[in-house]
């Protein structure tokens, strides 16, 4: 049996090339200056924007381990399916436990991005609001599966975040969905499960890793797509001189 990899992709390449073509989608609207305005108001610049949502869908494969957990048996390699996405399993032996791992993609570049558009776009008091909102769904919705770790249904987050910020902050929706989604997500789904992973026999248990990745990345998408519907470009006013 191999030895337990903590460097992999969480989802099958099908639909990583899914999330990718969302990407691109995304970065052709960018292009033809759709969404410039949209980036603007969630005080990033598109070229950033789209780098840092390239990054995350790269860095899905990067995990940093923090702790290790005993595991009762050997994992083999497999794929498993959940809420219609297939998450990759990687192998373990019982004498190398669990892994417990932070995801760079799914929560370390998330993270410090809510963290900028926080204190950017100053939403302490909305976005603490927003985000335990969805950290309380996520975490209701949130189901422990064996060998994979914490899972939920991709759309969720996405919706209810888009949602609160909506309700909180019409014109600072965008950004604060992004903080909700990802923040409210991985408290909800991983950090508030923690107690969970020893029982569950997953080789890597990666915060922001297989089972929350594929709704965090779309968060930053319906983020963006959220500022270009309700914040649209204040009109410019003309001065006649007299």
């Amino acid at each position: 049996m191999e030895p337990t990899s903590i460097h992999y992709f969480p989802l099958e390449w099908p639909f990583l090339l899914g999330l990718f073509l969302l990407l691109s989608f995304l970065f052709l609207l960018v292009q033809l200056k759709i969404l410039s305005y949209a980036y603007e108001r969630m005080g990033i610049p598109p070229r950033y924007v789209l780098a840092i949502l390239l990054l995350t869908l790269a860095g899905s494969s990067i995990n940093i381990p923090l702790a290790r957990l005993p595991v009762e048996k050997a994992t083999p390699h497999v794929v498993l399916r959940h809420h219609r996405a297939h998450y990759v399993v990687p192998a373990a032996r019982p004498s190398e436990g669990t892994i417990v791992a932070v995801n760079v993609g799914g929560a370390l570049i998330p993270a410090l991005l809510s963290i900028y558009l926080l204190i950017r776009n100053r939403l302490f008091l909305k976005g603490a609001l927003a985000v335990a909102a969805v950290a309380l769904i996520t975490h209701a919705l949130a189901r422990p599966v064996h060998e994979v770790g914490i899972t939920l249904p991709i759309f969720i987050p996405p919706i209810v975040a888009a949602i609160c910020a909506m309700l909180l902050s019409w014109r600072r929706a965008g950004p604060l969905a992004y903080i909700a989604g990802s923040m409210g997500t991985l408290i909800g789904a991983d950090l508030m499960n923690l107690d969970l992973l020893p029982s569950l026999g997953a080789p890597v248990a990666s915060i922001g890793g297989a089972g929350t990745f594929d709704a965090v990345f779309l968060v930053g998408i319906v983020a963006v797509l959220l500022a270009s519907l309700v914040q649209p470009r204040a009109p410019r006013v003309a001065y006649s001189r007299h």
